[in-house]
């Protein structure tokens, strides 16, 4: 079964992750199948924008930790020592697949609803336009520990100081305060999601496709050199994150209580991972 679903509706591409059974976990597959779709949406001459979604309960709740932390065999975490080359070179392509919604000539505009967290902001915040349910939320959980988000888009669309708020705590932030922030184009009642995303796909496919192309390019142009120089940092960091010491125990940890407890822990700020142990709740860290 494909994991990125991909249909034309008249001028709309429309893309759908669909791990549904796993909230569209990122997988090996999915973000290759996802710029697949994208290419397949931008050489098609009767697509004017793309519309992406995922299928079920969310849009996209991140990497599938149940392989990447929890099982000893996968390749995301190395043996020590670790080939810092070779992570990044897997991590890199998975980022400019992500990209590939920036780099399109023609628009993107994300509908997210449920979460999109972890690896899953990073998709949804390369495209152009966000549109949220205000019960949705986003967020990067995983720079508590074992992350960094490595297209960069956080501090490209909200400012060194909004974007530290949320690089320095982890926290998942609502629909409405993400539009308050400038983080996406609006949040919207969860029953009007759809309609209000169809509304803005619909008015923007009226246009011309060589005019919505020299737009965006126009406007990417302004930041294209930048990202790209903060998006190399944050993937060379991401992989030092996992190979921590931190990094490294938050997996052995995984290993031996399952990714849900860990990643609670991880959330809850309840576990030491420079010490491998539950914070005392007696007496405070040092």
């Amino acid at each position: 079964m494909a994991k990125v679903l991909y249909e034309r509706d008249g001028r709309i591409g429309r893309i759908t992750l669909n791990r549904p059974e796993v909230m569209n976990a990122i997988d090996d597959d999915l973000p290759r199948e996802l710029m697949q779709a994208v290419q397949e949406a931008d050489a098609d001459r009767r697509v004017h924008v793309m519309v992406l979604s995922g299928a079920g309960r969310a849009f996209c709740a991140g990497y599938d930790l149940a392989h990447y932390a929890q099982d000893p065999d996968n390749v995301i975490t190395q043996d020590m020592p670790w080939d810092p080359m070779q992570d990044y070179q897997f991590m890199w392509a998975n980022t400019q697949a992500f990209m590939s919604l920036f780099r399109a000539m023609k628009p993107v505009i994300c509908k997210v609803h449920g979460f999109a967290v972890a690896g899953g902001s990073d998709i949804a915040l390369c495209s152009d336009l966000v549109v949220m349910g205000e019960g949705a939320e986003i967020g990067y959980m995983p720079v508590r520990v074992w992350g960094c988000p490595t297209t960069a888009m956080w501090v490209h669309r909200l400012g060194p100081e909004r974007a530290k708020r949320i690089m320095f705590t982890g926290d998942r932030i609502g629909g409405a305060e993400a539009a308050e922030m400038g983080l996406v184009l609006k949040a919207v009642p969860d029953d009007r999601l759809d309609a209000e995303t169809e509304a803005l796909a619909d008015r923007i496919a009226t246009v011309p496709i060589n005019q919505l192309a020299m737009q965006k390019m126009v406007i990417n142009s302004a930041i294209e050199a930048q990202v790209q120089q903060t998006q190399r940092l944050a993937t060379v960091f991401d992989g030092i994150t996992r190979h921590s010491p931190e990094g490294l125990n938050f997996k052995a940890r995984a290993e031996t209580v399952g990714w849900k407890q860990a990643v609670r822990e991880r959330d809850e700020g309840t576990f030491d991972w420079s010490r491998n142990r539950p914070f005392d709740t007696a007496n405070a860290p040092d």
